[in-house]
């Protein structure tokens, strides 16, 4: 096994070095792509009308700006929540128990992968703070093993209830509710992350990974500058003495807000969760966790600083999907069907979810993010699906689904979501890339198999 690791490390080490652009010049090359494709693909395509299509999807009449605010604030809503008191003072009365290494790392695991089914913001990060805290407490243990099993946890985040592809395939307001837009239906969550197939994934995850680190867990413990976990935290001195402070630390105005946001959640909300509902949660609970306005206004803008790529790189999402749908006429297929019936000339409707997963997988290498995957694939998959005579809400969500696993399994060797971890933990990310290579091969054969025997 461990031959096996260092090789798996190197190769993918090398990659990330040698082959991986930042994600937003993947972007950029992606939108180049998609436009020579529609040049030389689509009958009639002209320069002036793919610049307008691209332009409309970027900055026009498609942009897809409210969905790019919507995901930045579940990242940083989720991120702000992980930093109050409380959540602290749960993490260190975990990071009590466990007594060797690889009862820290399982503990890291799970606490990330069941934060990760609560809201992805959250879960990126808490494991991680949980294995900072574990470390302060051992000596015998690897930091970067702990905070790949961390990470590790990160893999189930599109099968919970913040999947940025469920909510928005539920909500006919979003603009990225490709189902919607194709078909003139929503899909229930019951068809996506309560499915039968999704919670057998998530649970054969929860019960393979534990396994796996067991399996992989370094017999040699690598040193680490152990100053770095103990950095001083601020704390307030003194009481408000003016006007302004005293404001700033009226507890009662969060209460206010909490009290409003739980009442229209509860009792005016009507039709299903959406995406907005899952902000409106977790600000309120961020809110009440961070008990002043002051405390949580300073912990929301120090998790701001993660959001800036999500910022950058979503509108470019959003030109592609419109250069996908580009047609000079009416009577011309957009690239997006030209694709889709290149899928289904390999496909029946038993085997299109497993295709798209594998399509999936190869396209989160350069789109790693949910929505912005989503924009990209999702016209081709659904296009594929309605094609093969595939059309209800339940077919649709697998096939949406199927779309969402490949982004959560593939996140693993993709280092755009790792790198908000790895600043916190002070690492590398050669330092944990030959575990997370594990739980690649792991969650493709656990995702990909509920996808196929379901």
């Amino acid at each position: 096994m461990a031959l096996i690791l260092r090789k798996t490390t190197s190769f993918f080490t090398k990659y990330v070095q040698y082959c991986m652009p930042d994600p937003y010049v993947f972007a950029i090359l992606l939108t180049l792509l998609v436009a020579v494709l529609n040049f030389f693909i689509i009958p009639e395509a002209s320069v002036d009308g793919i610049i307008d299509a691209w332009y409309q999807g970027v900055w026009g009449s498609q942009n897809i700006f409210v969905f790019t605010l919507q995901m930045t604030l579940i990242l940083v809503t989720g991120t702000t929540l992980a930093k109050a008191p409380l959540i602290a003072m749960m993490l260190q009365k975990l990071a009590s128990y466990p007594r060797n290494q690889v009862e820290a790392a399982i503990l890291c695991f799970l606490t990330g992968a069941i934060a990760s089914l609560i809201n992805w913001g959250l879960g990126l990060v808490v494991g991680t703070l949980l294995a900072i805290e574990i470390v302060k407490r051992m000596e015998e243990v690897d930091f970067a093993y702990l905070v790949a099993a961390a990470y590790m946890g990160f893999i189930v985040w599109t099968s919970g209830f913040s999947s940025s592809i469920a909510l928005a395939n539920a909500d006919s307001g979003s603009a990225l509710n490709i189902i919607y837009r194709m078909t003139g239906q929503t899909v229930p969550m019951r068809h996506s992350i309560f499915s039968t197939y999704n919670l057998i994934a998530v649970a054969a995850t929860l019960v393979i990974f534990p396994l796996m680190l067991r399996l992989i867990a370094p017999e040699k413990i690598k040193p680490i500058d152990r100053a770095f976990l103990h950095k001083d935290i601020p704390k307030e001195t003194s009481r408000p003495k003016h006007i302004a402070e005293k404001l700033e630390n009226a507890w009662i105005l969060n209460v206010i807000f909490v009290a409003v946001g739980s009442y229209q959640f509860f009792f005016l909300r009507t039709g299903p969760v959406t995406i907005n509902s899952v902000i409106l949660i977790f600000g309120i609970l961020g809110l009440l966790l961070h008990w002043t306005p002051i405390r949580y206004a300073r912990a929301f803008t120090d998790s701001a600083k993660v959001s800036g790529s999500l910022l950058l790189q979503y509108p470019l999402y959003g030109g592609i999907m419109a250069l996908i749908a580009y047609a000079p006429h009416a009577h011309i297929d957009p690239l997006h069907t030209v694709l889709a019936q290149k899928m289904i000339d390999a496909a029946t409707p038993a085997t299109l979810p497993f295709l798209n997963f594998l399509s999936s997988c190869i396209i989160t290498m350069f789109v790693p993010s949910g929505g912005g995957h989503w924009a990209v694939q999702g016209p081709v998959s659904i296009q594929a699906a309605i094609a093969l005579g595939e059309s209800s809400p339940a077919y649709l969500g697998k096939i949406s689904m199927s779309v969402a696993f490949g982004e959560g399994v593939f996140n693993m060797i993709q280092p755009f979501w790792a790198l908000p971890v790895l600043s916190l933990a002070g690492l590398n990310i050669r330092d944990i890339m030959g575990y997370c290579t594990v739980a690649l091969i792991a969650g493709f054969c656990t995702f990909g198999a509920a996808l196929i025997f379901s």
